[in-house]
């Protein structure tokens, strides 16, 4: 049985592929569609950490997968900019 949250990170994993296929397949930069899969991607993070969280406000998981997300969204955008 999917559950909403299984769905939310399919949904995450598929924007993120998208990107990967549309730098891989087409004449766009890797670097411009990692970054653009990964700020596409980032209101389904938000939406599934902070809106409709699985687990509650106190636990320390959360914290660190919006951590984790935010470096790779950060470091994703700084290989665009150079």
């Amino acid at each position: 049985m999917v559950e909403y949250y299984d769905k939310i990170l399919l949904a995450i994993a598929a924007v993120l592929a998208a990107g990967w296929l549309v730098g891989a397949l087409t004449a766009v930069p890797m670097r411009d569609a990692r970054t653009v899969s990964f700020l596409a991607a980032t209101p389904l993070v938000w939406h599934a950490l902070f809106k409709n969280p699985p687990l509650p406000a106190s636990e320390p998981h959360r914290a660190a997968v919006a951590i984790v997300w935010h470096a790779l969204l950060v470091w994703a955008l700084l290989i665009a900019l150079y």
